[in-house]
């Protein structure tokens, strides 16, 4: 059964990763270069349309952390045990297509393949991090609440 939960944990984490992306994306209309809603799509056409700006590879870093972020806080609040370990299973799964999508298409900055390494592996540990500490500061309130109740 955790075994299902946990593989739940980790499809619901990278689909959020990828909502936020995608949101993040069509977020500037000027970026907004196809018709359908997932940028994906069409992604190489898109890559190429924004090989010269900046900007866009620096906000697709940021939203890439948030998603990841976000993604690793959902799959560890699913998954019962290893919540950080889980939330860096995203992280690790984002980096490889991020390292795939760096390799198939030749159009990204040198700043954005060097910092896709920054990127994923931190935020998603940043993710466990934060429902890990509130799941220890809740058991620490369940444990003095006990000791505390009167006899």
């Amino acid at each position: 059964m955790n075994f299902i939960r946990n593989t739940f944990a980790v499809l619901v984490g990278l689909g959020i990763t990828g909502l936020i992306i995608t949101l993040g994306i069509r977020a500037f209309p000027q970026w907004v270069t196809f018709e359908a809603f997932a940028p994906f799509e069409h992604w190489q056409r898109f890559l190429f349309s924004m090989k010269d700006d900046k900007a866009f590879f620096g906000f697709l870093l940021f939203i890439s952390g948030l998603g990841t972020t976000i993604g690793g806080v959902a799959t560890a609040i699913i998954v019962k045990y290893a919540k950080v370990a889980y939330a860096i299973l995203i992280g690790f799964i984002m980096l490889f297509i991020a390292m795939l999508d760096v390799i198939i298409f030749p159009y990204h900055p040198t700043f954005y393949k060097i910092s896709i390494f920054l990127t994923f592996f931190p935020f998603s540990w940043i993710g466990g991090k934060i429902v890990e500490v509130i799941y220890e500061r809740n058991k620490k309130k369940r444990i003095a609440e006990k000791m505390n109740k009167p006899k």
